[in-house]
């Protein structure tokens, strides 16, 4: 969700990248931005074409 409000730092993506990379599996964040984008759908009415294309992009996988 940190994505989402394009207001954090890239050092934080950075450090998180680092230590995600050591594992050798990567969070799937795009899943996980989904889940909020359908809520605020859900509650405003607002993002549907950015929840259809997310879908569309995590169905061409």
């Amino acid at each position: 969700m940190t994505e989402l409000p394009r207001w954090i730092p890239g050092q934080f993506y950075a450090a998180y990248h680092d230590a995600w990379s050591d594992t050798g599996v990567m969070p799937p964040q795009q899943l996980y931005n989904l889940y909020h984008i359908l809520n605020h759908l859900n509650l405003f009415g607002r993002n549907q074409s950015q929840a259809e294309t997310m879908m569309q992009q995590l169905l061409a996988g």
